[in-house]
């Protein structure tokens, strides 16, 4: 905080600060998404999906994510539109949905890989800063809230 400034300038807020850098980093991939036809969270809950050939359960996804199921359920309902999902009952319990990718949500992993470097580049930080930053930002949301 500079000395001719208010605790409550926008600039020393916290929050603001990752505000911005969140909504720039999110409008860098929502220019790479564009191409795979895929949302941020539809992008997200991808991601996670690519990370097992397990079927998910709705409940397990939204933690994952930090996304309850109200946010959650039109995001998959859109991805199974888009024949990249398929969602089921759990045959050894009615009430739970699972979730998992069908043959076009496997393909578009391979187009998916190159996101991640993309963005990359255009990132200021790398190597050791950029492994630091992420620690931070993991502990960051730790002290608040989400062990995510």
């Amino acid at each position: 905080m500079t000395a001719s400034s208010s605790p409550l300038d926008l600039d020393n807020q916290l929050c603001f600060a990752l505000y911005r850098a969140s909504h720039a980093v999110v409008r860098a991939y929502k220019s790479e998404l564009d191409q795979l036809g895929l949302t941020y969270p539809q992008y997200l809950v991808m991601l996670a999906l690519w990370q097992t050939d397990e079927p998910q359960g709705v409940g397990q996804l939204g933690d994952l994510l930090g996304l309850d199921s109200g946010t959650l359920t039109p995001v998959l309902r859109r991805l199974e539109q888009r024949g990249l999902v398929v969602r089921h009952r759990d045959e050894h319990d009615e009430r739970r949905r699972l979730i998992e990718l069908s043959d076009a949500g496997r393909d578009l992993r391979v187009l998916a890989e190159k996101v991640p470097a993309k963005i990359a580049a255009r990132f200021p930080l790398q190597g050791q800063d950029y492994h630091l930053l992420m620690a931070q930002l993991g502990d960051i949301a730790q002290a608040f809230g989400n062990d995510r």
